[in-house]
């Protein structure tokens, strides 16, 4: 595919950042013997990725603003546009040794995710999609998968973790769920699992309690590949409520009213 100027900044940025997150995650195993363990280490490859992506899109758009995970909000003078980047989504698998991470880079322009990025360094998959020109992993485009039935497929989510999340609602949702497809998946990234519904390896995905940056350009990734993607209740807001659910609009429409109801 021939990407436009401004997905070309936002992967060079991305893969300038995944050589130092490549780097630091060959060093997380030798630190798993230590008695204090990586998660120092992994805090500061976090930072430092974080460092590089912002750097880099700030040399080439000046004016943007900034949404980082470690850094919080960064006015801009260009009121328009925002970076909402998550500079290592699956943290806690990357502190494990568990190569299933991801770089995640969106352009907001003014409410609107206009262009997004993920990429798995480890796998070498580069998912990248701009506003009405598709989705595409490795330079082949992307579309969701086609199943309808909600007995042959495979559902991604997120699962609350300690002090965070309502444990108790999950508990329900997964047992609704969990009867009525042939099976269900949580793999720790919920920028990959949306770039996975994209390009139909899951057959759709719900998650709560989820910030803008684990989520902003999968949600484009997503749409661009032909798939519905709600908040919770229906809703274009999952920016705002945190909540996201997402497939073909049969695996969608299913979904929703097993968890609403």
């Amino acid at each position: 595919m021939a990407r436009s100027a401004l997905l070309n900044v936002m992967v060079d940025a991305v893969r300038k950042a995944a050589r130092s997150l490549t780097r630091d995650f060959g060093e997380v195993e030798n630190l798993q013997v230590s008695h204090k363990g990586p998660a120092d280490f992994v805090s500061a490859a976090d930072r430092k990725a974080e460092a590089i992506l912002r750097e880099e899109l700030a040399r080439v758009r000046p004016g943007y603003g900034f949404l980082l995970e470690e850094s919080g909000v960064i006015e801009g003078t260009d009121p328009v546009h925002t970076w909402i980047v998550d500079p290592l989504d699956g943290t806690t698998n990357f502190l494990h040794g568990i190569p299933q991470f991801a770089i995640s880079v969106a352009l907001q322009k003014n409410d609107q995710i206009v262009a997004g990025v993920v990429y798995n360094p480890i796998m070498d998959e580069l998912y990248v999609a701009e506003r009405g020109a598709g989705a595409f992993v490795n330079d082949r485009r992307l579309r969701v998968a086609t199943r309808r039935d909600l007995p042959e497929c495979v559902i991604g989510t997120g699962i609350p973790f300690l002090g965070h999340g309502d444990h108790a609602r999950f508990a329900g949702e997964m047992q609704t769920v969990m009867r009525e497809v042939a099976g269900i998946r949580r793999f720790g990234s919920a920028s990959l699992d949306l770039a996975w519904v994209a390009s139909g390896r899951l057959d759709g995905f719900w998650e709560r309690d989820l910030k803008p940056w684990d989520m902003a350009a999968g949600l484009l990734l997503v749409r661009e590949a032909g798939g519905f993607v709600t908040d919770m209740l229906g809703r274009d807001r999952m920016l705002e409520t945190g909540s996201v659910l997402c497939g073909n609009e049969n695996v969608h429409k299913r979904l929703s009213k097993l968890l609403l109801g």
